[in-house]
């Protein structure tokens, strides 16, 4: 907590953008004898305070991977639980986050969504549009290739339009079409539970982020372990691919 407060306000070593996978809401339940609902019951007290300190450590974007695109091959009572949560936190939270002055995003695939939850998912962007704190970023319904594929047919179709040439399409060309285009890429990211892949989220916005995987299962992930992360993340040396000045070849 120390090295967070310390670096508050500090451009070149505080991050902008932090991005947590939230992960283990199951495993938690089964090793306390409970249904899978309620470790992601849990887990959405455990979203709520990290939001909260998030902004209280003056973080400018948090992204969370909430509900990937491979997430509807669950069970479905898993399904309709998970999107009843999603209603549940947009209905009962989205006053709160808008008093604190969080501007809500969401990324992922829109089309195909049922009425009721694109519609609350519209709501939350469009309630807290004007905010200017803490961007609060929702990953649902969403997969980094799914992305990238779609930013690549609006590539196609610019070209096919002749509204843009082959030979300018570039990788800022690209990150321009990607759902988090006006963002900054995500310095730290974060997943919980022990695993260690990104299993499909922001494979090109984490080209240069720094990674920490923590034991910790979601439910049981704390503002004290996510000040911990930011203190781990301060320690490293970041190069974007570059030499530490003074080191040579």
């Amino acid at each position: 907590m120390d090295a967070v407060r310390q670096s508050f306000g500090r451009p070149d070593g505080f991050p902008r953008h932090v991005a947590i996978i939230m992960d283990g809401n199951g495993r938690w339940a089964r090793a306390r004898g409970l249904p899978r609902v309620e470790g992601h019951r849990r887990g959405l007290q455990t979203l709520r305070e990290i939001v909260r300190h998030a902004g209280d450590v003056g973080l400018e974007c948090l992204t969370l991977y909430s509900f990937s695109s491979e997430n509807w091959s669950r069970p479905a009572e898993e399904v309709r639980e998970l999107m009843g949560l999603l209603k549940i936190f947009i209905r009962r939270d989205l006053a709160e986050l808008d008093r604190a002055g969080v501007r809500v995003r969401v990324v992922g695939e829109r089309a195909g969504l049922a009425a009721d939850i694109a519609g609350l998912l519209d709501e939350a962007e469009t309630t807290t549009a004007a905010n200017t704190g803490l961007t609060l970023v929702v990953a649902f319904n969403y997969g980094a290739r799914n992305e990238i594929a779609r930013a690549v047919r609006a590539l196609a179709r610019d070209v096919a339009a002749g509204r843009l040439a082959p030979e300018a399409i570039d990788e800022a060309a690209i990150g321009r079409r990607l759902d988090t285009a006006d963002m900054p890429d995500p310095d730290l990211i974060i997943r919980t539970s022990g695993e260690q892949r990104l299993s499909n989220f922001l494979l090109w916005q984490a080209a240069y982020s720094e990674f920490l995987f923590v034991p910790t299962y979601w439910p049981d992930f704390s503002a004290a372990e996510f000040d911990r992360a930011i203190d781990e993340y301060l320690g490293r040396e970041r190069r974007f691919g570059g030499l530490k000045a003074g080191v040579g070849v």
